[in-house]
């Protein structure tokens, strides 16, 4: 298998996984009590029944529903040309298995907080999609929404330790000048792939200003919720369940777990944060997001649990207009040719990251500053698709995750049209094609070795599969 064709089929089964219980497998001819689906390792010599297991990797039982689920959640993606086969499926799940088999066993740590968050994230969009929480058990076929979340979070917990074990088996990993022209070479050999339309990109952004009175009200309301809690004993967790607008941690009472300084939270954030005694509340506080109160539940170590309430400040529709106003001028005195975009962009765009680069985009995936037309988010695509060199877009509103407006306008400095592979044109996409193909290397000897040490057993007719890794350790 080539290398493109190795790293579609691992970006079509990225992050599918089905909740899997860890259980120890005795002989398929034993049948005893069927064991609890609990995602807990029992202990060994445990004895279940064992009708509708597929395989076990480690501590990780694998049934054949889990295949079942997981090739269902794969036709929901309609991702094209994917095998959907209970041996491609299964291939893919037992690989999941082993990382996280791995990273526990290697203390691999990942950020359950996080994983908390999602979790909610999901309920949260469940609830949105079905209109009720009893709609979402029903559906899920569980009692109590506990139950749901638990089983959600084993599967969240699950996915970010196989993640996790990859990413420490790659993460050193570079690729030398040579190695990148041999591989261009082989490309050569191969036939080398078409790049589709590729755009550089700038963006000037507006952001309405909150006017003071907002922010003081906003304030004032979080300094009110503090001498609550402070003088009169409140209960933080209520005050965040009916005030905050922190929607991923509101249902919890605002509590966020396992926070260290090295969590994914902006620095004032984490500043306040480890600045507070266990049990104290912290005066409000800004951040990007709107302003916040703390209270810091419980010291542990390096780490802190707390719970925080946000107050986002409300932009008037006055400020909105203003900012709208400001940038359509921007566009206007740009294309009269009194200033260049650039210039603008340092001067006046409220994007700090690209300002100071004369609002010139960077792609997050590959670093570099062009963008393949096809894969522009869809938000973008219609704005920047038709546009010629120095040609500006619209400008046109666009919000972010939480609903905040903001006002851009893009243009395109440079536009390549589609072409097949140049190493001097396209050398920071080869460069990172080489780097996975030898990522993909040492995962595939990390596998191996990794499969022999590890108890595998498969089951039935999962045993006639032809599998991409040796699990039948032949």
């Amino acid at each position: 298998m080539n290398f493109i064709t190795k790293a579609f089929t691992l970006l079509v089964f990225c992050g599918v996984s089905a909740g899997l219980n860890a259980q120890e497998i005795i002989d398929t001819s034993v049948k005893e009590e069927t064991a609890q689906a609990d995602d807990k390792p029992l202990t060994t010599g445990t004895t279940f029944k064992v009708d509708g297991v597929a395989a076990v990797v480690g501590e990780y039982v694998i049934l054949e529903s889990d295949i079942q689920q997981a090739i269902e959640s794969l036709k929901q993606q309609e991702v094209e040309g994917q095998d959907l086969s209970n041996c491609k499926v299964i291939d893919k799940l037992m690989e999941d298995k082993l990382y996280a088999h791995h990273a526990v066993v290697d203390s691999v740590t990942i950020n359950e907080d996080q994983v908390r968050s999602y979790t909610q994230q999901q309920i949260d969009y469940f609830t949105n999609q079905l209109g009720s929480e009893e709609k979402v058990l029903k559906f899920y076929r569980k009692e109590k929404m506990s139950d749901l979340k638990k089983e959600l979070f084993d599967l969240n917990r699950n996915q970010e330790l196989a993640k996790a074990m990859q990413q420490t088996i790659v993460e050193e990993i570079e690729v030398t000048p040579e190695e990148i022209r041999s591989y261009y070479k082989q490309l050569e050999e191969d036939g080398l792939p078409q790049f589709g339309v590729e755009l550089e990109i700038s963006k000037i952004q507006v952001i309405p200003e909150v006017p003071q009175e907002e922010k003081d009200k906003v304030i004032e309301q979080l300094n009110g919720y503090r001498n609550d809690i402070v003088e009169n004993g409140s209960s933080f967790a209520t005050k965040a369940v009916l005030w905050s607008e922190d929607e991923s941690t509101r249902g919890d009472g605002g509590l966020i777990r396992d926070v260290d300084r090295k969590s994914q939270f902006v620095k004032e954030f984490r500043d306040v944060a480890f600045s507070l005694q266990e049990g104290e509340v912290s005066k409000p506080f800004e951040t990007e997001f709107g302003y916040h109160i703390i209270k810091v539940e419980k010291i542990r170590g390096q780490k802190i649990d707390l719970r925080h309430i946000l107050r986002i400040p409300k932009v008037t529709p006055e400020a909105e207009n203003a900012a709208k106003d400001k940038i359509q001028k921007l566009k206007a005195r740009i294309e009269a040719g009194e200033i260049t975009f650039a210039e603008a962009a340092k001067e006046f765009s409220d994007e700090k990251e690209t300002a100071s680069d004369g609002g010139i985009m960077i792609n997050p995936v590959t670093q570099d500053r062009m963008f393949e037309l096809k894969n522009l988010p869809p938000e973008l695509y219609p704005k920047v698709q038709n546009l010629k060199e120095g040609e500006i877009s619209i400008a046109f509103n666009n919000p972010t995750r939480t609903g905040k407006t903001r006002y851009e306008i893009y243009t395109v400095s440079d536009r390549i049209e589609e072409h097949e592979a140049d190493f001097a044109i396209d050398y920071v996409k080869i460069k990172n094609f080489a780097l996975q193909a030898k990522r993909i290397k040492a995962i595939e000897k990390w596998q191996d070795e990794k499969i022999a040490e590890t108890y595998i057993k498969l089951n039935g007719d999962f045993r006639n599969c032809e599998y991409s890794s040796n699990w039948l350790k032949k």
